[in-house]
């Protein structure tokens, strides 16, 4: 196996690692001490400046054509506008457990825009799948309990699978800009026409934040989530895609509630009930079912 693609595996490894940790920091210090919107234009706004260093450091093409300018901003609207604001909202109304396991519907989301687009087959194997993946969404969504770390468990995770469709969207939009722009220069420039979508509507929650309440630990929480789980774990990404196939750095997302669990569990007491393992099971199958054949042909 080439460096290139050892350093690519180890890179896809920790970004889902890191997005398996961010379920729970954010829980940390979201809504108690910075109000979801408010960190998401922390959490934007720095990868920009982060993502436009990196430019800087290393310039390369800079310009987008013109052509290709709606498709940038759809790209921002579904892959960071609506996507991180819902899952950041959606995160500190449920559980990190819960979250985790609803994201694991963005492939089933992406199969079914397949469908519709008709660039993906209708199978018996991918209708069970579906099936299998709903059904686990539905058992975490009707079977929710209250606790402490889910002040409500419905509209949380109603947030989580919205953010799920709009990256299924996003997914599919952003296939053909990877294919003509560098995937950094297309991160780069969706998470700046992101920002401008989102100012609006955070700024209050960001101008609300009171810094003088934060303290080491709560400093470090929010460099995490915006240094580690935005821009290293988006840079990481692309990375991976560069040197693997998509179904590749695909299937690692299946470790992201394993490492959300053990980190919910161990820090927020969270439960690990028999019916999360029935959904982790039905959801973990149904996303296998239907990802079996890109699999195999990739």
């Amino acid at each position: 196996m080439k460096q290139e693609t050892i350093k690519a595996h180890w890179a896809v490894l920790t970004t889902n690692l890191l997005f398996g940790i961010n379920f729970s920091v954010v829980k940390y210090i979201s809504p108690s001490l910075v109000k979801p919107f408010g960190l998401n234009l922390i959490r934007v706004g720095v990868a920009v400046l982060l993502f436009w260093l990196l430019f800087a450091l290393k310039p390369l093409k800079a310009g987008i054509e013109k052509k290709d300018i709606g498709r940038f901003l759809l790209c921002a609207f579904t892959g960071v506008a609506v996507n991180q604001l819902m899952f950041i909202k959606g995160l500190t109304l449920t559980t990190p457990i819960h979250a985790a396991l609803l994201i694991l519907a963005t492939p089933v989301f992406i199969l079914l825009l397949g469908f519709a687009l008709r660039s993906e087959k209708i199978t018996v194997l991918k209708i069970t799948g579906l099936l299998a993946a709903i059904g686990g969404a539905a058992l975490l969504i009707l079977g929710r309990e209250q606790n402490d770390i889910g002040s409500n468990m419905l509209l949380g995770d109603i947030y989580i699978l919205i953010n799920a469709v709009f990256y299924a969207f996003y997914y599919v939009l952003v296939k053909p800009l990877m294919q003509k722009y560098s995937p950094v220069h297309v991160v780069r420039w969706v998470f700046t026409f992101g920002l401008v979508m989102i100012f609006p509507f955070c700024w209050n929650d960001f101008a609300a934040i009171a810094w003088s309440s934060f303290n080491v630990s709560h400093f470090a929480a929010l460099a995490f989530v915006v240094i580690g789980a935005t821009f290293l774990a988006y840079y990481f990404t692309v990375y991976g895609l560069q040197h693997l196939s998509a179904s590749a750095v695909g299937a690692y997302i299946y470790l992201q509630p394993l490492f959300s669990a053990v980190i919910s569990i161990l820090y927020f007491h969270e439960a690990l009930t028999a019916a999360k393992l029935i959904a982790a099971v039905l959801i973990f199958t149904g996303v296998f079912f239907v990802n079996k054949r890109k699999a195999t042909t990739e």
